[in-house]
């Protein structure tokens, strides 16, 4: 157990250096890669995923996962807690990574950038305010994503790095077909680890955190979308 414990956390971690990552290289002044759009940004999404996959194996890296699974009875309350807590730390220590990285160029951007552009490099927000359809979105998404991720598992066979490679390409498909209103979290990990990290840094002009949209959007949605795809994949399509 501790040893996949440890594993949620290095991947969740890789998988924000990735994402974080490549959302501070767009944004900041400085970087090589400034200016470089959503297209970039997405495909570093899914294939840093695809990464972390190959590294660590059979992987959570998302709540929404692990709440997928206790529903379908492969794991109990008590780890689904534990696992999901492991991996929000790890989002953390991600961010915090990202962060160390890119330090010159935050400072260098400090004056320069809209606090509330610099807190989007490490949360999610919405491109319109409509929580009930930021809601909808976050939920379907993840229906759809957590779905397809238990089709890759169940029909890619035993060809090796099939699922990795195949959840990659879900990633880009679902960030550039669903991502445009909310920036598809999907995951509590991926957005309140970064967004805790982001109030603990040392960022003098710090925008608000919006934790009431952290918590009901990315931070709840997913978990809908969770059950919803445990149930379609159980009864409908009886994988």
């Amino acid at each position: 157990m501790i040893h996949q414990l440890l594993a949620e956390f290095m991947g969740t971690a890789l998988m924000i250096i990735f994402g974080v990552g490549v959302h501070a290289d767009e944004v900041l002044n400085r970087t090589k890669y400034h200016g470089s759009g959503h297209i970039f940004a997405i495909t570093t999404w899914g294939f840093g995923i695809t990464m972390v996959l190959f590294i660590f194996g059979e992987v959570f890296i998302n709540p929404a996962m692990a709440m997928m699974q206790l529903v379908l009875g492969k794991i109990d309350f008590t780890y689904f807690l534990i696992v999901s807590i492991v991996e929000v730390l790890g989002g953390i220590a991600g961010s915090l990574i990202v962060y160390f990285m890119y330090a010159d160029q935050f400072r260098l951007s400090e004056k320069d950038i809209d606090p509330v552009i610099v807190r989007n490099i490490f949360s999610t927000a919405p491109a319109i305010r409509n929580l009930p359809r930021n809601f909808f979105v976050e939920a379907f998404a993840t229906f759809v994503f957590l779905t397809s991720v238990m089709a890759i598992s169940v029909r890619s066979g035993h060809v090796p790095g099939m699922a990795p490679l195949a959840i990659g390409f879900l990633v880009w498909a679902v960030g550039m077909g669903m991502g445009g209103t909310t920036g598809f979290a999907m995951n509590l990990a991926r957005d309140m680890g970064p967004r805790l990290a982001y109030a603990i840094l040392p960022w003098k002009n710090r925008a608000h955190l919006d934790f009431q949209y952290g918590l009901l959007v990315p931070g709840t949605a997913p978990f809908v979308g969770a059950i919803a795809a445990a149930l379609f994949t159980k009864y409908f399509l009886e994988l």
